[in-house]
């Protein structure tokens, strides 16, 4: 068998094949990525998927609302071993993965997952094709020199076409004929050349209104533009789950090494701390995730807050919190009565959010700190409180790590490298799952949760 056709040459030709770019750094280049994403979804694809389609993707399916994953058949080139998306539950990659627990909530599988090759490379690609719109998006370059290449001629689109069908031929003859079987009962295709003209003018809106945002720290006061708040909340979204997906790949690569493979005692430690390190990491921004699409829909309903027993929610969660803390040299101590009433809120959101408060408030602290939390009745509300006993030695220092909010959303300690939620962020979503931030001089933080049945 010849050698495969690689993405990478794909995209290559694509960059030749155009007379200008303008070369950008790998960081911009991503914010290109997912701002394109975007605009194609929402403003453009969203008027040509009901007679449906075909996408082809890598590394991870581009694609991320469940109304085109439904109607459209895929072919996605992901990493060797990337056994996330071949879970029967997982082939539906959701913006929002806070989601999956909803019942209108549906998981669609009716895309084919191959491996992606050392020679392909790691820039994304994604091609679409509807009857009456197609569009093939790519990131191609060196390190830190890269371009945004988005082509929709007939000659590009033909060309594509062709090369994808030749990998697959080469790689899955059955995919190869599926793949024709597909095109072809798309019928004759209306090409609109003019798109680019609506595309450029529209991402460069798109990242003029989101890009200024992490560029420059602006002072978010009561009066402030709520236009620059919800740009930011998009932006975070989109961070957030740029971030968290790579980190689930991680996670899942090292699930299988630990199953598949005999090592050493301390190999598996590390990569298990390693796990450990990336669970934590997807919390952390699952919880700003939250936040910032709490700050974009601030107008939308409120949460169904339904009766939680929230003293077996906490113990359930107290031993991974106590293993966490333990690494940092840190106790926690954990004092919760027997025969507590059902609190309302949203059990899902609030276990993120309480891991999320119990991460806030120990950064920063020395080894040997201690940190308890305590559950109590305080008449018709449950009181939990986070009471921490610090090492600190001068508290009068302590003043001077305080960290500033850079946004509606997130709060920066530039002594720690910290980066949190808000104090207006934390009250607002607490606020969303039924509870009442308080901080009281020498008691700590405390949030009241009202008590259910209770009106």
């Amino acid at each position: 068998m010849n050698s495969l056709i690689p993405l990478h040459l794909i995209q290559k030709i694509l960059v030749n094949e155009s007379s200008f770019f303008n070369y950008v750094d790998d960081e911009t280049s991503r914010r290109m990525w997912w701002g394109a994403l975007e605009v194609i979804q929402k403003e453009f694809l969203i008027d040509h998927f009901h007679n449906g389609g075909l996408w082809v993707a890598a590394p991870l399916p581009a694609l991320n609302d469940k109304r085109y994953l439904k109607k459209f058949n895929g072919w996605l080139w992901a990493p060797e071993g990337f056994t996330y998306f071949k879970h029967e539950k997982s082939k539906c990659l959701p913006y929002n993965q806070s989601q999956n627990s909803n019942e209108k909530f549906e998981y669609f599988n009716n895309y084919k997952i191959l491996d992606l090759n050392r020679e392909d490379g790691f820039d994304p690609f994604l091609m679409i094709i509807t009857p009456t719109f197609q569009c093939i998006l790519a990131i191609s370059g060196e390190k830190d020199k890269k371009n945004l290449i988005m082509r929709n001629d007939k000659n590009s689109l033909k060309k594509v076409i062709e090369l994808i069908d030749l990998r697959l031929s080469q790689e899955n003859t059955e995919e190869s004929k599926s793949f024709q079987d597909k095109l072809g009962s798309l019928g004759e295709f209306t090409f609109n050349e003019e798109f680019s003209n609506y595309f450029w003018p529209s991402l460069s809106i798109k990242l003029a209104r989101l890009i200024p945002n992490i560029t420059s720290q602006i002072a978010f006061e009561e009066n402030s533009n709520k236009t620059l708040q919800i740009s930011e909340a998009k932006l975070l979204e989109a961070i957030s789950h740029e971030v968290r997906t790579p980190l689930s790949t991680i996670r899942t690569l090292i699930s299988s090494t630990l199953k598949k493979y005999k090592m050493d005692e301390t190999i598996r430690s590390r990569l298990i701390e390693i796990d450990n390190e990336c669970t934590e990491q997807i919390d952390r921004f699952g919880l700003i995730f939250n936040a910032a699409e709490l700050v974009k829909n601030e107008s939308s309903p409120s949460l169904k807050l339904t009766g939680i027993n929230l003293g077996e929610i906490l113990m359930k969660l107290s031993p991974n919190w106590i293993n966490q803390l333990k690494r940092r040299g840190i106790i926690l101590k954990i004092d919760i009565p027997d025969e507590l009433p059902e609190v309302l809120s949203n059990s899902e959101k609030l276990e993120l959010m309480l891991s999320g408060l119990i991460d806030k408030n120990t950064r920063g602290l020395k080894e040997g700190s201690i940190l308890t939390l305590e559950l109590r009745p305080a008449g018709q509300k449950l009181k939990l409180q986070l009471i921490v006993h610090s090492k600190e030695v001068n508290t009068k220092d302590n003043h001077k790590l305080d960290s500033s909010d850079v946004g509606p959303v997130l709060n920066w300690n530039p002594q720690t490298g910290s980066l949190q939620l808000s104090q207006s962020a934390t009250q607002k979503l607490l606020a969303s799952l039924g509870g009442r931030l308080t901080r009281r001089k020498d008691s700590g933080l405390i949030v009241f949760f009202p008590i259910a049945g209770i009106n």
